[in-house]
């Protein structure tokens, strides 16, 4: 694959010339335009040929079409209405888009997207009819962002059913619906959103720049192209948010985002991303202030903990000590007195074995994957303690932190709190607590000079934002949230008048 960067910068357009094969002319001649389709298309074996009094030929790729409507809708009604010239076969037509080509390129793949292509004899131009069957897996709730309260729907592999989904709950002219193809072999259809009135003109045109600056084979999943557009695709922190549900699309839209849809994947691509919304559940709009707040607070703490938990404990174990509450050595002592390991040794051990059962139960079906998770850690976790491979206490430690790495409503989040845990680990057992300072500040420097689409990573914390930061830990009451945030620069600044909360008197 190849990439042009930076995608921050103007680069010059270069004026090249077209490629000869670009520029090849449909053939007039029935017998030559055949075989130059079939040379263009490596002879497939679903590539139909039929040939229609007077002069007509129909050419289409089998399963890709509309059987219905080709058989009822154009070749009955050309077998009953002969027509001699392209002018006459596209006006008899009762089919929705037809398009004229005259370029032998531009009809092979309109052809390999579902359309039927009509050729006249002596003619030098060819009709396009488009009739792509789109065949796609019925809408079903989202499996990785489930919620109780709020809708229950998720994208599909569809984009013209994921884009009708965003019009339904957006029913405003407002919604801006740019397509383009991305992929030299695959021509995906790529459709980016924005409000028109809302998102930021630059923001919009650095996402149309990054995606027309692609130069790839091949794209074959939302998450490709994330990882293609990011702003430091060397970052193990996601910098835009992948989401299979149109509610929190939308929600997004409105408050000046930009979403990007792929044809084939059932994830949404939302830009820019502050690294606090990675812990923010669509469900906590649809919560109560007070309870959606607990939720926020409670991941957030669940971040720490998954993360610095298990190094906390063995920087104390082999270092310090001293930090230790002396109620808890004796229990601490006997623990580990069976143990012949060093306390970073037995915690990646535990680490690695807790992620083996993570990633067989997730690629195992999902009856067996859940009985192999919890019967598996539930028998390994006995037997290490019972062989003296492991200590309990540390055992309780792992499994905590391994819990809270599931609060994450983000998948990809929660998979960057799974890997850090390891090199940290590795620095609390060499370093103690210096270690753990040494990759808090390591982590924090690295997020504070992360950008997402432009937008600072950290916002509204760096560089502070005094009014947003208690609304990106704390669920604000809906009348307090009149302003729209400040890391996507909108044009209207607004949701709607500010009305203050007054408490009734009782």
């Amino acid at each position: 694959m190849k990439f042009k960067l930076p995608f921050n910068k103007q680069q010059q357009q270069l004026v090249q010339e077209a490629p000869k094969e670009n520029l090849v002319r449909v053939a007039h001649a029935t017998d030559h335009f055949i075989q130059s389709i079939k040379n263009a298309t490596n002879h497939p074996a679903d590539l139909i040929v039929k040939s229609l009094p007077p002069n007509l030929t129909v050419i289409y790729i089998d399963n890709l079409v509309d059987d219905q409507t080709l058989n009822h809708d154009i070749i009955a009604n050309l077998q009953n209405n002969p027509k001699e010239t392209p002018e006459d076969i596209e006006i008899s037509l009762s089919v929705p888009e037809v398009n004229e080509s005259s370029l032998l390129r531009e009809t092979v793949e309109s052809m390999v997207n579902g359309s039927v292509v009509i050729h006249v004899d002596g003619y030098t131009k060819v009709l396009l009819v488009d009739i792509a069957t789109r065949e796609s897996r019925a809408l079903s709730a989202p499996e990785n962002e489930s919620q109780v309260i709020g809708t229950q729907v998720g994208f599909n592999e569809s984009l013209s059913t994921n884009i009708s989904l965003i019009r339904r709950y957006i029913v405003s002219p407002e919604l801006c619906n740019e397509k383009l193809k991305i992929g030299r072999r695959t021509n995906t259809s790529v459709s980016i959103l924005y409000m028109s009135g809302i998102a930021s003109d630059q923001m919009v045109n650095t996402l149309r720049q990054r995606l027309s600056d692609l130069d790839v084979d091949q794209l074959l999943d939302s998450a490709v192209l994330a990882e293609m557009i990011d702003d430091n695709s060397l970052s193990v922190f996601p910098q835009m948010l992948m989401t299979e549900r149109p509610d929190r699309l939308c929600d997004a839209l409105l408050d000046g985002k930009v979403g990007v849809l792929v044809d084939g994947s059932s994830m949404a691509i939302v830009c820019p991303q502050a690294f606090t919304e990675f812990f923010q559940s669509q469900e906590d709009q649809n919560l109560r202030w007070q309870i959606a707040t607990f939720l926020r607070l409670l991941r957030l703490a669940a971040f720490f903990i998954s993360v610095y938990l298990t190094p906390f404990y063995v920087a104390a174990v082999t270092f310090h000590y001293e930090v230790i509450p002396q109620a808890f050595l004796v229990p601490l002592s006997e623990s580990r007195a069976l143990v012949p390991f060093p306390p970073i040794f037995e915690a990646l051990l535990l680490e690695f074995i807790i992620e083996l059962l993570r990633e067989a139960g997730a690629r195992l079906p999902t009856k067996i994957g859940q009985t192999i998770g919890i019967v598996g850690g539930i028998v390994i976790g006995t037997a290490a303690v019972q062989a003296g491979i492991t200590s309990n206490i540390l055992l309780i430690i792992i499994a905590l932190s391994a819990l809270a790495s599931f609060t994450s409503p983000s998948y990809m989040m929660g998979n960057v709190i799974r890997l850090i845990r390891f090199p940290i680990i590795i620095l609390a057992g060499f370093w103690g607590f210096y270690g753990i300072m040494l990759a808090f500040c390591f982590i924090l420097i690295h997020l504070i000079r992360q950008t997402s689409l432009g937008a600072p990573y950290m916002s509204p914390f760096y560089p502070p934002r005094m009014k947003e930061i208690r609304d990106s830990i704390i669920r604000m009451p809906v009348p307090l949230t009149a302003k729209r945030p400040a890391l996507t620069r909108p044009k209207d600044e607004n949701k709607f008048e500010p009305q203050p909360v007054k408490p009734e008197k009782s």
